[in-house]
């Protein structure tokens, strides 16, 4: 693990990861967010190691672990016959052949992308946490649907992040969408280390006692719970507040209608 090595934290970290596979136009787009905090255990256990300032571990040894891991578990897939290739990609079935592919990817410099959060971790959770139970697209993103296509909104990240509406047949869409269903048992969130589900609970609490912080989070949330309305905004791709129709207007609840009551007027009109 990097982070043993005394030239980064010389302590036991723990990270979650949260696979995302689409992008904007809902093609392949796959890759990993990771949480991770910033120090962790000294390896006996006795003590909190805070990173240094600015700096958590190097991203060129993380960028070459990351490379040699993946592609020796692609290696393993290859010859336990459990990767399946199609169409033009159908040639990497040929063991020497797909034994090229992976010398190519070896001799490329990978790139580890690691910063400080903008906000805070608060913020970092909530905004994962929209992807964790997501579809690869939202409805308000669809715009219509009509002569054998579907028209939908995107962000173009490589045009200054500008909206542009895509239109694709209804096949293609499919497809498209298709893509990003996992399959059955498929475990899409994972804890390591200090956060792995084996010892969280045990090694939490550790840290908590070296940090010096009240470990009663979970009771606390439970006694002032979130209302509705900020679950909504935090779990919302866009604030549900915002008026349909202007887009600048907020709404706001005047009054609750109750199911009986409706029920009661609806009679009301009937009988009169």
């Amino acid at each position: 693990m990097a982070s043993l090595n005394p030239k980064n934290i010389g302590a036991r970290i723990g990270f979650l990861a949260i696979l995302h596979t689409w992008g904007q136009n809902l093609l392949d787009h796959p890759h990993i967010h990771c949480i991770v905090p910033g120090g962790g255990l000294s390896d006996d256990g006795s003590s909190w190691i805070s990173s240094k300032k600015g700096f958590l571990v190097s991203v060129k040894v993380l960028a070459k672990l990351f490379r040699g891991k993946l592609l020796d578990y692609l290696k393993q897939a290859f010859q336990d016959h459990k990767l399946h290739f199609y169409g033009e990609n159908k040639e990497f079935e040929i063991p020497k052949r797909f034994q090229k592919l992976i010398d190519q990817a070896y001799a490329k410099e990978w790139v580890v992308y690691v910063k400080k959060p903008f906000s805070g971790p608060k913020q970092v959770l909530q905004y994962l946490g929209k992807y964790t139970h997501r579809v690869a697209i939202s409805n308000h993103r669809i715009i219509d649907v009509k002569d054998d296509r579907v028209i939908f909104k995107w962000r173009d990240y490589k045009d200054g992040n500008t909206m542009k509406t895509m239109s694709v047949s209804v096949q293609e869409f499919m497809r498209r969408f298709l893509l990003h269903v996992i399959s059955k048992r498929f475990v899409k969130i994972r804890f390591y280390s200090l956060l792995s589900n084996r010892n969280k609970k045990q090694m939490l609490t550790k840290c908590r006692e070296l940090l010096h912080e009240d470990s009663s989070d979970d009771e606390t949330a439970e006694e002032n719970p979130d209302t509705g309305e900020s679950l909504m905004v935090g779990i919302s791709e866009n604030d549900y507040l915002v008026c349909p129709e202007c887009q600048k207007g907020k709404m706001f609840i005047v009054m609750l209608v109750e199911p009986d009551t409706v029920s009661e007027n609806i009679c009301r009109l009937d009988s009169s």
